[in-house]
């Protein structure tokens, strides 16, 4: 075996410094030990410099990620900034821009490969002038080899402010069940694999638009078996209007032969993460719900008259209202605007001097909560501007990890759909609030005529319940909270001054 040895440097080569790639040069492994067992993978074979690039780690909460489409094959040029590939993370799917100059010389990982560990080898890259057709031949084992998903681990003591971070990577708020199991577990069970090639996220179902796709979600017609008339033969929206099951839309139509009864639809990365996240927020966080009634014909009348002057520059929502009544509440009684945390081992609870205002989004792959930081300090106009950008990037896959991560408070905004009354919702964690708001609806309010008579007024309400978490806000306080919500709602002018 020769002495001479290939010794791997890290490099960056990404923008979100999530990406890791390895330098693969002449060196000796007595002087990097680390390494000596990568060494033997490259004893017997001979290949030019090159890089390998790894799966990046694309938030704080990543183990592991899907390979969705290449947008660059072997041969290709990479500059700062091309899209190399999409990565299926635990909460969306993402481009990764390269942020390196070189040759695509290798892919290591095709599309469709599944629950890639971070860290784990995906493609190789030379400089311009590289040789490409030397690594046709080389494989994930000549990169080092794999390595499994970390398991996951409970560290009280690694506190981390991020709102939309899952409970146990350290801003846990109770003994998590699996803590209790036996010191002599093995290590975690690697999935039973068919030997097939696995599909992304992309290629399970036909090309559709986000709006397209949501229509279809609501109307409960199957995506896979609308045929597409747009380009490159997308399905649109009329499409979905046109659809008629096959075999005539009759009730007798599911008791036909061979049809099936049902359709198993695997869950998402980020669907798994919803229902892991709610289901800890539910059992480790005390929920108490506080409804309140309140009169939002003030709110309403403002609105017009800012929207008619307003010249066509701007559109304000009744959310953008909300949005703005929430944080001045939240200032107002501080203990709502609050997170229970364990640091280093002790146990505090987090009071935040900024509003960051989380905004649940529906998307057609889950709920998204993009945050508009700072709202008591940014204006009715900024902040429908903000909403409108981050609801759009949110419903097309597009937003950034910091753009969803590390709200102190969350509002659920249901008042689009006229037949919810009210609702509760269930609390992000770490915070330790969240106000789900029903539609606006018109009520009799008694009041006395003139005349003496009874007699009675219409008032625009809505329902607003506001869940909170029973360890950081007491009863009473989150009472107070309530009360003060109100106040403001239905004195807008004293958020609007």
């Amino acid at each position: 075996m020769s002495a001479s040895v290939l010794a791997r440097a890290s490099r960056g080569v990404c923008s979100r410094n999530a990406w890791s790639a390895v330098r693969a040069q002449d060196a000796t492994s007595r002087r990097i030990p680390a390494v000596s067992a990568l060494a033997r993978y490259y004893a017997s074979k001979s290949y030019p410099p090159h890089t390998i690039i790894s799966m990046p780690a694309l938030s704080p909460t990543m183990t592991a990620g899907n390979i969705g489409t290449w947008q660059k094959k072997p041969g290709d040029t990479l500059a700062p900034g091309d899209v190399l590939v999409e990565i299926e993370t635990d909460k969306a799917q993402m481009d990764f821009e390269f942020q390196e100059e070189g040759v695509l010389a290798k892919i290591l990982k095709d599309s469709g490969a599944k629950d890639v560990a971070v860290g784990n080898p995906i493609a190789v890259l030379v400089e311009e002038g590289g040789d490409v057709s030397a690594f046709e031949s080389f494989s994930v084992e000549d990169a080092g080899g794999e390595k499994a998903p970390p398991a996951e681990e409970k560290k009280a003591g690694q506190e981390d402010s991020m709102a939309s971070e899952p409970p146990e990577t350290g801003s846990k708020t109770a003994p998590a069940p699996n803590e209790e199991k036996s010191e002599g577990s093995s290590s975690p069970k690697q999935p039973e694999s068919t030997g097939e090639r696995l599909q992304t996220s992309l290629e399970r179902e036909p090309s559709i638009s986000p709006a397209a796709k949501k229509f279809a979600l609501e109307k409960g017609v199957p995506i896979a078996k609308v045929k597409g008339t747009g380009p490159g033969g997308q399905i649109t929206k009329k499409d979905i209007e046109k659809f008629q099951p096959t075999g005539g839309a009759t009730a007798s139509a599911p008791a036909a032969a061979g049809a099936p009864a049902y359709e198993d639809i695997e869950a998402s990365s980020m669907r798994k993460t919803i229902a892991s996240r709610l289901t800890s927020s539910m059992q480790q966080n005390p929920h108490y719900f506080v409804a309140s009634s309140i009169s939002v014909s003030k709110l309403l009348k403002l609105r017009a008259a800012l929207n008619a002057s307003a010249d066509g520059k701007y559109k304000l929502s009744v959310n953008d209202f909300l949005v703005k009544a929430l944080a001045a509440a939240a200032r107002r009684v501080p203990a709502a605007n609050s997170s229970w945390r364990e640091i280093d081992g002790k146990v505090v609870i987090r009071q935040h001097n900024t509003v960051d205002v989380s905004v649940a989004v529906a998307t057609p792959i889950g709920l998204m909560t993009p945050i508009v930081r700072n709202v008591t300090g940014t204006g009715l106009e900024a902040i429908s501007s903000q909403i409108k950008d981050l609801g759009k990037r949110a419903r097309d896959g597009k937003l950034k990890p910091e753009e969803y991560q590390g709200g102190t408070i969350t509002i659920s905004n249901m008042g689009m759909n006229d037949a919810i009354d009210r609702f509760t919702a269930v609390i992000n964690p770490p915070q330790a609030t969240i106000i789900a708001v029903g539609a606006v609806k018109k009520v009799a309010i008694p009041r006395e005529n003139e005349d003496g008579s009874d007699g009675f007024e219409w008032d625009e309400q809505i329902v607003i319940t506001g869940s909170f978490d029973h360890k950081v806000v007491d009863g009473a306080v989150g009472g107070e909270f309530m009360r003060e919500l109100k106040k403001v709602i239905e004195n807008p002018l004293e958020f609007v001054l």
